[in-house]
């Protein structure tokens, strides 16, 4: 089983690191700036900066409010390798501007899960319907709920590739995960299923079938 990919937050206690990659505890600073004057040194608090440290290697990640300003890297979970190439380009250019353009970001995941609609058989016109019916398809119904929790369905609904003005860094995360969850299910967990089936002898083939009446 895979590791799970913990993409940074701010004032998450453990994530993956943006500069070693790995899972672990992070202690929260505010940023401190330090001056001198007719030879004193004095140091004041910027409260717009936080600085997360990562116990496992001493890195220092920089924050301006949910932006991460240093190091420029991305940690987000790899795009499922099944995923067809221009979905995965999309995916790997969304973690590319997460820490600059969290709402570009979510756009372009947003678009992503459009053209993933589309290759499982939907319209990709309308997210909404087209969750419905990957649902009856053997999606959990949980992810309906949580593709709600984050807009990309309902009232609030925001059109592929539109910037939302309300999008941040967290909900850039969750489409993320979403992505590959939908792939996961739909595209990579039948395929293990065929090939396992595939994988039989021929002479159990034949048995399966002539149970089920084939």
């Amino acid at each position: 089983m895979k590791g799970q990919y913990i993409s940074p937050e701010l004032d998450l206690k453990a994530f993956n690191c943006a500069h070693c990659h790995v899972y672990s505890h992070q202690d929260w600073y505010y940023l401190r700036a330090g001056e001198r004057q007719d030879g004193y040194g004095n140091q004041h608090e910027d409260r717009r900066f936080r600085v997360s440290y990562c116990e496992r290697c001493g890195g220092n990640t920089i924050w301006f409010g949910q932006n991460i300003v240093f190091p420029q890297n991305s940690i987000v979970e790899p795009a499922n390798t099944d995923l067809p190439q221009d979905i995965i380009e999309d995916y790997n250019e969304a973690a590319m501007v997460l820490n600059l353009s969290p709402r570009s970001s979510a756009a372009l995941l947003r678009l992503s899960i459009q053209k993933l609609c589309k290759l499982l058989g939907e319209s990709g016109k309308d997210i909404n319907s087209d969750i419905k019916n990957l649902v009856l398809k053997g999606l959990p119904p949980k992810v309906q709920e949580a593709l709600d929790s984050v807009r990309v369905i309902g009232n609030e609904s925001v059109h592929p590739g539109e910037l939302n003005l309300n999008d941040n860094r967290e909900i850039a995360n969750k489409l993320f995960k979403l992505v590959n969850f939908i792939a996961t299910k739909l595209i990579t967990e039948p395929k293990e299923i065929d090939d396992l089936y595939g994988s039989l002898p021929q002479s159990k083939l034949d048995g399966i079938n002539k149970r089920d009446g084939k």
